[in-house]
């Protein structure tokens, strides 16, 4: 039972890390130029973009002989 919390504590760390590095906030939040429509979609397509990778990270964590 350990095991498969501890696996699930790496799946959501491992998902919170992924969509952290993909945003680039500072770029977007400190500049004037870009309004909160655009700053909306942007971040709509990041978290769509975000999906596969997450999802791939989460199958190789539960399956690693896939990776071979």
């Amino acid at each position: 039972m350990t095991d498969r919390k501890k696996k699930v504590k790496l799946i959501i760390l491992l998902g919170i890390i992924w969509i952290v590095i993909t945003l680039p906030l500072p770029w977007i939040v400190n500049n004037p130029q870009v309004s909160e429509s655009q700053f909306n979609i942007i971040l709509a397509i990041i978290g769509i973009m975000s999906i596969p990778f997450v999802v791939l990270g989460v199958v190789w964590t539960l399956k690693p002989e896939l990776t071979t």
